[in-house]
Parts: structure tokens; C-alpha cells; sequence
């Protein structure tokens, strides 16, 4: 009798003394998967610059121009003037003094398939070249989802603007997307490549440009990569020529703060890794610039009918 009065005592004491239990199963587990989501940010941040985007609000085209100014480089860097829902132009410093222009269009399919491999994909819904320019050197790529691809050896110089043309021309359940880029050694226009790919007949949309950080061994993460994109335009359904005066300042998911981007007279600069400071612009912030430049007057020419 006097045990079972004095157990409830005796319990309580022992539980007052006692071990903590043990978290839940559920809650280690997130814990867990949080520390080695830190681990692998911390890892990103030192090895890579943070990829910066500029997404252009503009009308649906049927062509664009921008000139892009890189200012800091190291190799590896990507500067991409011209993105748009299915494909990107830009230039790339390969390093060595080794400098390149790219422009490249997708398949349907997800961008962001790191694992695409470009034999995968059956020929009828491949990209097809329609043609490609003197010197070009075409293939296919995969890494992020899959396509065709035209590169041209092509020595741009720091501080020095290269002009980019880009022009979509639907036809039934496809888009034919044409890159030109000036040269100014020839002083003249020079064709990257057409492509026509499965679109479901898109005109030139979604416009955006980016500054990244290819080479990620982590010295490239150390150094400022830099470029100015202005005098943007497209010509509009109607034909009409519209200045590109607002864009949204975005980034990719590696968690570096040290990014930068703002407007410039005509035009937006993007900045990002070694000492950049974010003190111009907040990411996911929309950004104007002054309506100033003029419409480029010599790519009539290379509109195709």
C-alpha cells in the first residue's frame, strides 16, 4: 500500500534526474539536411562568383540589339548580351588571351537538366542549322538541357563595346533564331548561325543578359567580373523600334552578397565577386535608365524576310 502511494512520488523524482529524450527522427533529419545545405553554400560562396541576371521588360519582338562592355574579366567569364526564351549570345574569356562569341538555342525541355546529354534527344526534335557564318564552328551541347551551338574565335577588348543582333522569325511550330555580332576589325556584321527549333512559334521574348563565372576553382570567386549592357532596343511586332529602360536585378541560388548592379546613362552594369559591394541596387529590385541612345540604323539589312 505504501509503495503504490509512494511511486507516483518516486516517478517523478526519476524523471526530474533523468536524460533528456532524444529528438525525433523527423527533427535530426532536418537538421541534418540544414548543416549540409550550410556546408554546401559556404562551399559555393568560395569557389564561385554569384551569376548575375538583368531580365529586360519589353515587348514581344521580332528583333533585339544591345552592346555589352565588359570591364573586368578573368577566364571563364561569360558576358551574355542577348538572352531569350530559347536560346543566348554573348562573349567568353577563355583565358590565355583566347576570347570567343557563343550563341546557342535550345530544344524544348528543361534549361536547368544538368544531366542532358545531347545524343539523347531523337533527331526529328533536334535544333537544326539552317546556316552559319564564315568561320563559325557549330555543334550541340547538353549540361543545361540540350541544342545547337555556334561559336566564332573573336578577340573583344575590355572597356571596348561589342554590338549583338538577334532576330526570331516564326514559322508554324517553329522558331528560326538568327545571331549577328559586329566586328569591328571588318568594320561589318558578321552571322553567328540560324536556328530553328520547336517553339510552338514564339517571337523573340524574354530577354535578359548575365555576367558568369565559369572557371569556379575558387581564385575566380577572388576577382571582380564587370560589363555594362546598353543601348538596348527591339523592334516590336509593329516594326516600331522600343528602348530597353527597365530591368529586374537577379541572381542565381549561390548565396554571395557580393553583387552589384545599377543603372548607367543608357544602359545597366552587373557586378559581382572579389570586393564588389551591393550598395547601388537590392536583388529582386526592378531598376530604369534614361531614355537615351538611338535605334541601331544599319541591321535593316540583316532582317531576313
Amino acid at each position: 500500500m505504501r509503495l503504490r502511494l509512494l511511486l507516483p512520488l518516486l516517478l517523478s523524482a526519476f524523471s526530474l534526474h533523468a536524460e533528456p529524450a532524444a529528438p525525433p527522427a523527423d527533427e535530426s533529419a532536418k537538421k541534418a539536411k540544414a548543416e549540409a545545405k550550410a556546408r554546401r553554400e559556404a562551399e559555393l560562396m568560395k569557389r564561385q562568383c554569384r551569376s548575375i541576371h538583368l531580365g529586360y521588360q519589353t515587348p514581344k519582338a521580332k528583333a533585339a540589339y544591345l552592346e555589352v562592355r565588359p570591364e573586368k574579366t578573368s577566364a571563364g567569364t561569360y558576358f551574355c548580351a542577348l538572352g531569350f526564351d530559347m536560346g543566348y549570345f554573348g562573349i567568353q574569356d577563355l583565358g590565355d588571351g583566347k576570347k570567343i562569341a557563343i550563341f546557342s538555342v535550345w530544344e524544348p525541355g528543361d534549361p536547368f537538366d544538368f544531366k542532358a546529354h545531347p545524343d539523347q534527344i531523337p533527331a526529328d526534335k533536334r535544333v537544326g542549322m539552317l546556316e552559319k557564318g564564315e568561320g563559325v564552328i557549330d555543334g550541340r551541347f547538353g549540361g543545361e538541357g540540350t541544342g545547337g551551338q555556334s561559336k566564332l574565335p573573336f578577340e573583344w577588348e575590355i572597356g571596348k563595346p561589342t554590338k549583338f543582333f538577334v532576330q526570331a522569325k516564326p514559322v508554324g511550330e517553329f522558331t528560326e533564331f538568327t545571331g549577328h555580332i559586329f566586328d569591328p576589325t571588318q568594320n561589318k556584321w558578321r552571322l553567328m548561325a540560324t536556328f530553328r527549333t520547336h517553339s510552338k512559334g514564339i517571337p523573340l521574348q524574354g530577354l535578359y543578359s548575365f555576367v558568369e563565372d565559369f572557371r569556379r576553382d575558387f581564385e575566380s570567386a577572388k576577382i571582380v567580373h564587370r560589363a555594362s549592357y546598353s543601348n538596348g532596343w527591339v523592334l516590336d511586332l509593329e516594326g516600331k523600334w522600343q528602348p530597353m529602360l527597365n530591368a529586374k536585378f537577379t541572381g542565381d541560388s549561390t548565396p554571395s552578397t557580393n553583387v552589384d548592379a545599377g543603372p548607367i546613362s543608357d544602359g545597366f552594369f552587373l557586378q559581382t565577386g572579389g570586393d564588389t559591394v551591393q550598395n547601388t541596387t537590392k536583388l529582386w529590385a526592378k531598376m530604369t535608365r534614361e531614355a537615351k541612345g538611338n535605334p541601331p540604323e544599319d541591321t535593316g539589312k540583316l532582317l531576313r524576310p
